[in-house]
Formats: structure tokens, C-alpha cells, sequence
């Protein structure tokens, strides 16, 4: 029986985009079902790093931090208007890790993952400045290393706009509801939760790349009684205002063990995070508790000169991880590697299902399950991605501060602020979406702090936005400086777009 896609993939986060986007590279028919929103659940909660992971070094996971270190400059090339290189700071706490621990970690840190752009490690005085700044007093010594930043569900999205343009179909809003075997394909019932519309599709291969609900989809929707354990891990993230100038990040030692970072983020906070807790409550209302945001308050009032308290808080975000159980005692010190099972394949269509897994290493969590899919699979070339940009990342990374000059030349109305936004979120892309527009009249209306109905029409077309919480939290974080009453006037203006569209249903 032919299929109708060769591949489906169910789950939207970043493994099941990356996955999409590699394999329709390669040649397959490829379909995408997420039944929400594009990374709208753990993989736009991440701390928006890409990093090696420094303290899984305590818990020998070479193989992992060495992987994760080699993608690092990967994904900067690849993507160098949403991601960048941060330099970090890690106190030396005269109570926990000794310095020699901390320098040869460090010099393990530098010398796994094959750094060619990045800086390597150096001693700072922390006693002054610019470094003495919102730390307290008693730190005098740090060492500073790389690490890169990447604004996780971005990075989601443009996974699955490259996906889309080589000819895959993504279907958000879609749930899966049934997917069985016939002979030699799957059938998979897809319900629209939108219009409550079912519909049946049928594929050579089924990837199970549901994040939090991998194990229930597994259970549940394919019916494989399948006995491998999920480790389900909460962590959390506060937002408070800036509480430094430079533009250095600090990653604190605690003494449980645990560390957490200070970032500076949007201009004007930091955030903090993040929390490891075993998490089993309901997944589709994950929130951060009382307790986490007094912990990361206390924890990061160790360090900094003026104590944190949970009133100064502006806004929070929780994502639940996904880790395969490799039986921790603690939440801390479960492992954060992938794991990849296949079921069938020679006498039945192939199930491969995802356990765990980090955004820093989702591109080549993507090559390794193409590379078990290989033998079930139409490919036409081998891999890819590790030299192919993303959409509107087609510049070099030293080249960020010249595209927005040349932006603001090309289009003076916009101003260098609105023009970095916009190079910081679309790339080369902004382009297409200012087209000839010669004023920012010709942008539409403006629903606060610099976004046009342009920029709204681009994400909703391009980008599958379908509301302001799609806009404002995940397309982009100006939910931090957006009121009420804009938001509101921007979901109605999506809604009745929306319904506008040929084809809507009545």
C-alpha cells in the first residue's frame, strides 16, 4: 500500500522540527503534527542556552558536554540572528567546589568540543569593575568562559519554516489521536482542534517526538505498552529587573549542589534559573510553585549585592523535561542525553520514539534518528544541516551590527532600535517582510512597542501564529512590555484576520 507521506512526525518541540527539516532535506515526504502551538510547551521554557553543560561534567557525561560543545559554533553559523556567544562568570565560592576543580573543568570545558570562534577561559578580579557590579563584596576571583545564547522557540519556528519550504507539511493545532499499523503503514487519525474535524493519514514511518507526553502517546495513541521510563523534570525561571550593567552572565554555585545562571535578557531584566523537580501533575498546566521562586531568589541573593525578593519578580516561565529515566536518586542528576528506541521496521512500519534530549543538541539528535530511519526511508542525499543556514540566517556571524545598519539605510524610518528587533528576530527575512514599504504608516497599526500589523501578518502567514499569547511569548518576548489592553486589541486583530482568510470555516 503507498503511504501518503513517508514520514510523519508528532511533536512540534524542537527535536520533532529538527527531525521534519533534516529528513525533507534529504528527500522524504514529510508531515508535522503538533496539537498546539510550535515549541509551545518544553522547548520554549528552556534557559535559552547553547552550551556545553558545564556540570555534567561532575557526572561523567563526556560524551554528552563533547556533543553539545561541538554544536555550539554549529548553531551560531547557522543562525546568527538568534543566536549569539555569551561570555560567563562562575564565582569562586570559598565553601563549595575548590578553585582547582573549578580550573580544570574549565580547562576540560575549553579544550572537548573543538572551540574555533569562541574565547577561551580566563581568571577576572571580581573585585573590580566592571565585574564588582551587583555582586556582593566577599567574591574577589572568577573565571570566565563561553557558552552562546539562542532564543529557543525561535529556533522551533524557523526549524519548521525551513521544513515547510522544502516541501513539508506542518500542521499545528493538530492532535493525534489513533495511529495503528496496517500491513506495511500507519494509519494516524488527526483531529483539528480548531474545528474538531478528524481526518486519516497514512505514513511509512511514525517519529514520536511528543516531549512531556511521549510515554501517554506511546500508551495511549499507538498502543505499545511500551515499558521504558520517562523521568518527568520541572524547571523554572524567574524574570526580575536588570540587576547589572555589563553584559557578562554569572553562573552561581549552590550548596545542594546545584547551579543556576543570571542572564541579562531583553535589554532590561535578567533572568534566572532554573529548578530541577520531579514533576507529575496535570502537563497542560505547568506553572511555577511558591517554593522555586523562593529558592532562586535565595539562591542568587547569595551572590548579588542587593537581595532579590519574590515581589520583584515580573514575569515567570516553567517547561517540564522530558529525561529518560536512568534511575537518579535526584532530579539534579538525571541524565539530559537522548535516547532513541525503534520498534519494527522489517516486518512492520518503524516506530521511533524520542526520550530526552537538549536544544544544544537537537540537530544531531535529528542525523541520529535519520541514520536508524535510513534502511525505511526514500532519502536521496546524506546529511546536511550542519552547513545550511536558517531562514534569515544567511549572513556571517561577525556581520550582525552591519545588516542592521544596512537595515535602517535601506528603511531610515524604522530607527536602529526597531531595526535590531527586527534583525534579532527575522535575520534577513526583515527584508521580505518590510518589502516597499516607505514609511511606518505603510506598516498598518501599531498594538504597542514597535509591532506592526506587518510584522503580525508575517507570523500569522509564515510563521502558524494564531494568537497574541503565539506573538508576544513564543514569535517574541514583547508579552515583557505589551499591556493588557494591547494584547487584547491584537488577539482580536488575529482572530478576525483570521476568520477573514479564504477558507476559514464559517
Amino acid at each position: 500500500m503507498a503511504a501518503d507521506y513517508d514520514l510523519l512526525v508528532i511533536g512540534g518541540g524542537i527535536n520533532g522540527t529538527g527531525i521534519a527539516r533534516d529528513a525533507v532535506g534529504r528527500g522524504a515526504s514529510v508531515m508535522l503534527v503538533e496539537m498546539g502551538d510550535l515549541a509551545g510547551a518544553t522547548s520554549s521554557a528552556s534557559t535559552k542556552l547553547i552550551h556545553g553543560g558545564l556540570r555534567y561534567l561532575e557526572y561523567y557525561e563526556f560524551n554528552l558536554v563533547r556533543k553539545a560543545l561541538k554544536e555550539r559554533e554549529v548553531l551560531w553559523r547557522a543562525a546568527p540572528h538568534i543566536a549569539w556567544p555569551l561570555r560567563f562568570i562562575l564565582p569562586h565560592h570559598k565553601d563549595l567546589r575548590p578553585a582547582w576543580l573549578l580550573r580544570l573543568g574549565l580547562f576540560m570545558y575549553d579544550h572537548l568540543g573543538g572551540r574555533e570562534l569562541l574565547p577561551a577561559t580566563k581568571t577576572v578580579r571580581l573585585d573590580q569593575a566592571p565585574f564588582s557590579q551587583g555582586l556582593k563584596n566577599l567574591f574577589k576571583k572568577g573565571f570566565e568562559y563561553s557558552d552562546c545564547w539562542v532564543d529557543d522557540a525561535r529556533l522551533v519556528v524557523l526549524n519548521a519554516r525551513d521544513a515547510a519550504d522544502r516541501g513539508a507539511e506542518v500542521l499545528t493545532r493538530t492532535k493525534c489521536i489513533s495511529a495503528r499499523r496496517d500491513n506495511d503503514v500507519w494509519n494516524v487519525v488527526l483531529k483539528d482542534q480548531d474545528t474538531g474535524e478528524e481526518r486519516t493519514v497514512s505514513a511509512s514511518v511514525l517519529v514520536n517526538a511528543a516531549g512531556p507526553w511521549v510515554a501517554e502517546m506511546l500508551n495511549g495513541v499507538v498502543g505499545a505498552n511500551n515499558t521504558s521510563a520517562v523521568r518527568l523534570v520541572k524547571g523554572s525561571h524567574i524574570i526580575v529587573p536588570r540587576q547589572f550593567e555589563h553584559d557578562r552572565c554569572f553562573i552561581f554555585q549552590n550548596g545542594d549542589g546545584r547551579i543556576i545562571f543570571a542572564i541579562p535578557y531583553e535589554d532590561d531584566f535578567t533572568l534566572i534559573g532554573t529548578t530541577d523537580v520531579d514533576y507529575q501533575d496535570d502537563l497542560g498546566d505547568v506553572r511555577i510553585s511558591d517554593d522555586e521562586i523562593a529558592y532562586l531568589c535565595k539562591s542568587a541573593s547569595e551572590y548579588l549585592a542587593e537581595a532579590i525578593e519574590p515581589k520583584d519578580v515580573v514575569h515567570t516561565y516553567s517547561g517540564v523535561r522530558p529525561l529518560y529515566d536512568d534511575g537518579a536518586k535526584d532530579a539534579k542528576a538525571a541524565t539530559r542525553d537522548y535516547v532513541l528506541e525503534l520498534d519494527g521496521g522489517e516486518d512492520k512500519p518503524a516506530l521511533l520514539s524520542v526520550f530526552g534530549g537538549k536544544i544544544t543538541t537537537y540537530r544531531k539528535l535529528a542525523e541520529n534518528v535519520l541514520a536508524k530511519l535510513e534502511p525505511y526511508l526514500p532519502f536521496k542525499r546524506g546529511v546536511w544541516t550542519a552547513y545550511a543556514p536558517l531562514p534569515g540566517g544567511d549572513f556571517r556571524v561577525t556581520d550582525f551590527d552591519r545588516q542592521v545598519d544596512e537595515l535602517v539605510r535601506d528603511y531610515p524610518f524604522i530607527g536602529k532600535q526597531f531595526a535590531s528587533r527586527l534583525m534579532r528576530h527575522y535575520g534577513t527575512d526583515a527584508r521580505l517582510m518590510l518589502g516597499d514599504a516607505a514609511s511606518l504608516d505603510a506598516l498598518g497599526p501599531c498594538f504597542g512597542h514597535d509591532l506592526y500589523e506587518v510584522e503580525v501578518k508575517w507570523l500569522i502567514e509564515r510563521e502558524w501564529a494564531r494568537s497574541a499569547d503565539d506573538v508576544l511569548w513564543r514569535r517574541s518576548k514583547l508579552g515583557l512590555r505589551i499591556s493588557k489592553e494591547e494584547a487584547a486589541r491584537l488577539d482580536g486583530f488575529i482572530s478576525d484576520y483570521l476568520a477573514d482568510r479564504p477558507g476559514a470555516a464559517a
